[in-house]
């Protein structure tokens, strides 16, 4: 009988449930269960529905029971840098918000009164991005100061929802990097920094590594699922765990785990803390074994997404893809990273009037609409390589695309011609692949991290892409 595992990844806008086991040396994935996720509207706020949630989560968790494929171990991943606060019975402090609320807005220079923004840097070696957990806390402290004197506890998303499963509070430490609050030399909080910020030292908990057992699951728990299992840290930030799954062959490569975000670097055994990285806003985010995500975050497919939610849904992603090409010619391009993209209330007129304020053709139809976007991302990735390879002084021949943009064949083959690189893309199911190992290796079916890369390469079809002579 073959031991199962369950990665529950949940991403910005959907959950999932993947089972998987070895078989003959490959890994077999099988969906079980699917969920819709997002923020909610609510007075004014964008906010996470955790509730809904971890209903899901057990719901999914349920399935497993039916199909009597009871997994060994399970673990749960999400996006970064988003938390809840609990008080001294447990329960949630205040609202639950998500990163686009604009409450953050103006929290960098509150933050930069008590310490300078380079300095910053060169202690956490975090890129700034005004969501980061950092603003998020100060955004707190300036307007709702009681909610950090109720405060007992401070957990990320995924170890709250573990802590629901099993009555135990773990903090995991790649989820943790993102919040701007973590030593890179001794891979905890920085209590320092912690305390000249002013938020309680005593609600952070020690940081974990990925493979760390959190314990089983509590008794209505599993009485309600129909099953116990272990609870295991997996790299919890679902980026962290994406690059696990990078199918490298040799120890070194670029990246991209491409989704709602691209995120987009390679992997360093020191974190880079150079003034040019610090000016080119690169970050060095915590990865498994220790090893440091040095990379930047561009927009992703969080534009073409929009843009399909706004012409609702009737075209595929593929079929964009295929319009974005029969108007390759269309020559307007825009920065994808600028603010304007983060959270607009039409992205379609967004881009337009970006277009139309740089003095460029304006896209009218839905296929310029679509070029503009992945012609300028694959722009925007291939000035990236050119910034890692200069900060890094290193040179890569390959790109390896990983998450659910690798299904992207046309985005795929304008990022080899962009970057003048080979592109391997996959696997698409990058995060609950990269969770999955986590479990593997702490469960002993895989040996490390270098043996657990070279069974993905050999589990899953990754597709090549050269770069074309334009």
């Amino acid at each position: 009988m073959a031991s199962y595992y369950l990665a529950v990844d949940i991403g910005a806008s959907s959950g999932r449930h993947i089972l998987g086991h070895l078989e003959d040396g490959k890994m077999i994935l099988e969906e079980i269960y699917r969920f819709e996720n997002g923020m909610d509207k609510k007075d004014g706020k964008l906010l996470w529905n955790t509730e809904h949630l971890f209903t899901e989560i057990v719901n999914g968790m349920k399935v497993c029971k039916k199909l009597e494929k009871i997994p060994y171990s399970m673990s749960i991943d999400t996006w970064a840098v988003d938390y809840v606060l609990l008080d001294e019975h447990d329960n949630v402090l205040g609202d639950t918000y998500g990163y686009r609320d604009g409450r953050t807005e103006g929290m960098d220079k509150e933050v930069y009164k008590i310490i300078p923004e380079k300095e910053l840097y060169q202690r956490t070696r975090i890129q700034k991005q005004i969501f980061n957990t950092i603003y998020q806390l100060m955004a707190v402290k300036v307007q709702e100061p009681k909610l950090l004197e109720k405060t007992k506890t401070f957990l990320m998303l995924p170890d709250y929802f573990q802590f629901l499963l099993t009555g135990n509070k773990v903090s995991e430490y790649t989820n943790a990097t993102s919040t701007q609050l973590v030593s890179p030399m001794d891979k905890q909080w920085d209590m320092g920094l912690i305390e000249k910020l002013g938020y309680p030292k005593d609600i952070f908990l020690p940081l974990n590594i990925p493979g760390t057992e959190v314990g089983d699951l509590k008794k209505e728990i599993y009485e309600e699922v129909g099953f116990n299992c272990k609870v295991v840290l997996c790299a919890s930030h679902d980026t962290a765990s994406a690059v696990m799954a990078m199918p490298l062959e040799s120890d070194s490569g670029l990246y991209i785990s491409s989704g709602t975000w691209s995120l987009m670097g390679t992997e360093l055994k020191q974190a880079d803390c150079s003034e040019e990285s610090r000016q080119g806003n690169f970050t060095n985010e915590g990865g498994y074994d220790y090893r440091f995500r040095y990379l930047k975050n561009i927009m992703g497919l969080w534009m073409i997404q929009s843009v399909r939610h706004e012409l609702k849904d009737v075209y595929s992603f593929a079929q964009l893809c295929d319009l974005a090409e029969g108007c390759k010619e269309f020559p307007s391009r825009v920065d994808v990273n600028d603010s304007v993209f983060l959270a607009p209330e039409n992205m379609t007129e967004a881009i337009k009037d970006y277009c139309h304020k740089t003095e460029q053709p304006v896209p009218e139809t839905t296929g310029e609409i679509a070029t503009v976007i992945y012609q300028s991302l694959a722009q925007c990735y291939g000035k990236t390589v050119e910034e890692i390879e200069q900060n890094t002084k290193d040179k890569y021949d390959c790109i390896y695309i990983i998450g659910g943009g690798s299904n992207a064949a046309y985005l795929n083959q304008l990022t080899a011609n962009a970057t003048k690189k080979t592109v391997y893309a996959g696997p698409g199911e990058a995060t609950a692949i990269g969770n999955m190992m986590a479990q593997m290796i702490q469960g002993k079916e895989l040996e490390n991290l270098a043996e657990a890369r070279k069974c993905i390469f050999n589990s899953f079809g990754i597709k090549k892409y050269e770069p074309q002579n334009l």
